[in-house]
Parts: C-alpha cells; structure tokens; sequence
C-alpha cells in the first residue's frame, strides 16, 4: 500500500469488490503475455489501504496503483498480511524496478530507484514464478503503448 501523507490503520477497511477491477497483461520480453484480474486503487483512501488484511491472493491477481504524474513513490506493509512483490512501472507501461518478497506488517519504506507512475502489487514470489523481470510491459488503458 502507499505510504503516503494519511498514514491511517484502515481500522474499517472498504472490500475490494468496491474498488475498480479491470484485465491487465504483462507482456515480458520473450513474447509471453501473462494476464491479471486487478483491483485499482484509484483515490487516496483506496491508495492508503491497498491490500491490507487480505489474507489469501489468487497467483493471477494484484491491484494497481496509478499517479497522475512520475514522482517517488513510497510503499510499505503495514497490516499487509500477504508477502507482495512490487512492480514500478514507467508511464509507456515499462517495469522498471522489482521489489520481491516485500515482507508482511513491515514499516520499512519501498521505493524504486527513480520517479515513476504506477505500482502492480503481485502475490509475493510469483514475479520470480512467472518470470516476469525488469524490461516487460503492462498492457493496460494506465499506460501509453510503445508498441
């Protein structure tokens, strides 16, 4: 979830059939198109909670996070009870950092390198299953197509 200006416990969280969901694919750079059923968190509210408390993720579903412009995105785990890899993705779709296996309940801070656009939160680990890396694209109405 971000970490972001409310750092607020979700004491009353809303469920994730509220929030938008959507299709998204990676399209890694071997050809293989590997499809999501996502969540969005598409306001500051849904962006603070993210997927705290979920105990249980299907290996093909994740939520994004969409900002309106690049800037230093900072996550965390707080109440986050699922491992969750991380994907910082540029705005032409581009996966640009992977933070794998973030850990549960942690407070430490998550950030890529540099300023980015969004973050798709994955069942921890399935980056490294899937083969999903650094240089694959999100194919998603979020992004611009390079292609």
């Amino acid at each position: 979830m971000a970490a972001g200006a409310a750092r607020g416990d979700a004491s009353n969280p809303e469920p994730l059939s509220a929030f938008p969901q959507s299709l998204l694919a990676i399209r890694t750079t071997t050809g293989r198109v590997i499809n999501f059923k996502i969540w969005t968190a598409d306001n500051s509210s849904r962006k603070e909670q993210g997927l705290m408390y979920v105990r249980e993720m299907d290996d093909h579903a994740g939520m994004l996070f969409v900002f309106p412009a690049d800037e230093n995105i900072t996550m965390w785990m707080k109440n986050t009870v699922l491992s969750l890899d991380l994907l910082f993705i540029g705005t032409t779709g581009r996966i640009d950092y992977i933070a794998a296996r973030a850990v549960p309940f942690s407070l430490d801070i998550i950030a890529a390198p540099q300023p980015e656009h969004a973050v798709l939160e994955l069942k921890g680990g399935i980056c490294d299953q899937l083969g999903i890396k650094v240089g694959d694209r999100i194919v998603h109405p979020s992004f611009k197509s390079t292609r």
